[in-house]
């Protein structure tokens, strides 16, 4: 997860227009005239890192999972996908991004964070959180943040990369952050969607080579961090799955949780 990948650009962290929300022809110009305002549809917000983030026709075929989300969600839910390639719950505050979603998001939005990979980085101090302290103090700003500005915060524990042992077993990497955020989340009552247990289980089940077809394994790069289409979808799939598990999100709010979604559908747009 090098710091040295293609950033999201400043156009990528401008907030989602907002949109209407329609249940009929007329139902917009009656919440404007009843209410005084045009209602809108909530947005989902990402904060997190390379593997959630957006990619651009540089990387192609790294695929994050925040690309995939929106297949899964209905049309009118917006994602706002702020993560950005090599950042950690502190690099990412450090350096002024949770303050742009904090800056944007609405009453009844959802933020969803997702940190773990880098904050593992003792050598990088810009990066660096333990586990039990600094790691929770920096996730309770954005649980705070969101709840402070009527956002729904929501902690995501971090996808597993692959790593098998000799014999096959599906070895976990993320050490205790994924038990920090776990312990933090009850403390403070927030949503927890445990993505590192479910993927570390979905990579099982797919075994050591099938695993390889979801990774952004190519000709001249074994990338076992990073996803392609298949990767991303299916992880996008298993969060759209905990949201609505978990209550974030209701039946109407998610779509397509038990159909195939084409790998034609992600897109890589000029950086």
């Amino acid at each position: 997860m090098s710091l040295t990948r293609r950033q999201v650009t400043t156009a990528a962290l401008a907030a989602v227009p907002l949109a209407v929300a329609a249940t009929g022809p007329a139902s917009a110009a009656s919440a404007a005239v009843s209410s005084g305002r045009v209602r809108r549809e909530p947005t989902v917000y990402l904060a997190g890192d390379s593997t959630a983030a957006q990619k651009y026709a540089d990387a192609r075929p790294e695929t994050g999972w925040g690309m995939a989300l929106p297949f899964f969600l209905r049309s009118g839910l917006k994602v706002s996908n702020h993560a950005v390639n090599g950042r950690s719950s502190k690099s990412f505050i450090d350096e002024g991004r949770l303050d742009a979603i904090l800056g944007a998001v609405h009453p009844g939005d959802f933020l969803i964070v997702q940190f773990g990979h880098n904050d593992s980085k003792a050598a990088d101090p810009a990066r660096y959180t333990e586990p039990w302290t600094t790691y929770q103090d920096y996730l309770r700003q954005y649980v705070d943040g969101a709840r402070a500005r009527g956002a729904r915060p929501v902690l995501a524990t971090s996808v597993e990369r692959r790593r098998f042992d000799a014999g096959g077993v599906a070895q976990p990497t993320h050490g205790e952050y994924p038990a920090a955020m776990r312990a933090l989340a009850q403390e403070e009552g927030v949503a927890l969607l445990d993505i590192q247990a479910l993927s570390l289980a979905l990579w099982q089940k797919l075994g050591v080579e099938e695993t390889k077809k979801y990774f952004n394994w190519t000709e001249n790069e074994q990338d076992n961090t990073h996803f392609n289409p298949p990767g991303a979808i299916a992880v996008a799939r298993l969060v759209a799955s905990e949201l609505l598990r978990r209550r974030v999100l209701a039946h109407r709010d998610v779509r397509r949780l038990d159909e195939t979604v084409p790998e034609s559908w992600i897109t890589w747009p000029q950086a």
